[in-house]
């Protein structure tokens, strides 16, 4: 068992080694908010139906797994699958709001997790959907985009719609 000096030197040494680790690890606080402010623009062009203002959010590779298990593979294709839910929902909402955000700064990398809720009017009545889901972010030319998002239900009301099991693509 190491005497006090020594305790005391392996105690500064991984302080050091504590103090260090998070540059790499965290993000700053600007990142964050810049992060936040991001899914607040994206929250507030769903709720408008403004697929051009979600889209710039978005990378161009972006992948969604969505609550009922569709897979988007592209902008362009998650464009056209939101153009079809307004078409289809006139009152469609939908909202994330993230919980907890962290990052790889040397990768210019960011998950975000949190709880995400539904709503719209189904022919049989009002849905209301929501539950967990997680968001990665990349840095791109000093702005974060997402570039994968999974939702997963944890909760169901309404109609038919929450009583059927989607089928797997």
């Amino acid at each position: 068992m190491p005497n006090a000096r020594g305790r005391a030197v392996v105690a500064g040494a991984m302080l050091a080694l504590a103090a260090s680790a998070p540059a790499a690890a965290q993000g700053t606080g600007s990142d964050e908010r810049a992060i936040r402010e991001a899914r607040e623009r994206s929250n507030r062009a769903i709720a408008s139906h403004d697929t051009a203002a979600m889209a710039a959010e978005w990378m161009e590779s972006l992948h969604v797994v969505s609550s009922n298990s569709a897979q988007i593979a592209g902008r362009a294709a998650n464009l056209q699958r939101f153009a079809e839910q307004f078409a289809a929902r006139p009152d469609v909402v939908y909202r994330r709001t993230p919980h907890a955000i962290s990052f790889y700064a040397a990768w210019g990398m960011a998950g975000e997790d949190g709880r995400w809720t539904g709503s719209w009017t189904d022919r049989d009545g009002k849905i209301r959907i929501g539950g967990r889901y997680f968001a990665k972010w990349q840095k791109l030319d000093g702005r974060w985009r997402i570039q994968a998002e999974i939702y997963v239900p944890d909760s169901c009301e309404g109609g038919a719609y929450c009583r059927t099991m989607p089928t797997l693509p």
